[in-house]
């Protein structure tokens, strides 16, 4: 979801800043957005990626105007198969990792009277 909203918007002409782990996941959001999108890697479940991050992309756009969370991961596997350490991921990433990237970014959004959207699906509700 995230990255069809980030790739959208720069096509639209707004200034934005592509957030991913995986390095090659950004490179090819970037091609598919456009020469203006911004590109910053950012771990979401490590607190210091998250802080580096929202200061580069605010470096990089001269400020954060919105955030537009949509954190998550996909243990691919029937229920009874997956183990702590799965469901540990996924809450590290789903709840832990949108709350580092939107407190990261809350100076910013702050300083700029923006606004911030965190974004999740209905599939973890039908188990």
């Amino acid at each position: 979801m995230g990255r069809c909203i980030g790739v959208d918007l720069v096509r639209r002409g707004d200034r934005v800043a592509l957030l991913a782990r995986r390095r090659d996941r950004l490179v090819d959001a970037a091609k598919e957005a456009g020469p203006d999108a911004l590109t910053v890697a950012c771990d979401v479940t490590d607190e210091s990626s998250c802080r580096a991050a929202a200061e580069e992309a605010a470096a990089g756009l001269g400020g954060i105007d919105a955030l537009v969370c949509a954190t998550g991961i996909g243990p691919l596997a029937p229920v009874e198969k997956l183990d702590a350490d799965a469901w540990r991921r996924a809450m590290d990433t789903h709840v832990i990792g949108a709350a580092l990237v939107t407190s990261a970014a809350l100076p910013h959004l702050t300083k700029s009277g923006g606004v911030a959207a965190c974004l999740s699906s209905i599939g973890g509700a039908a188990i």
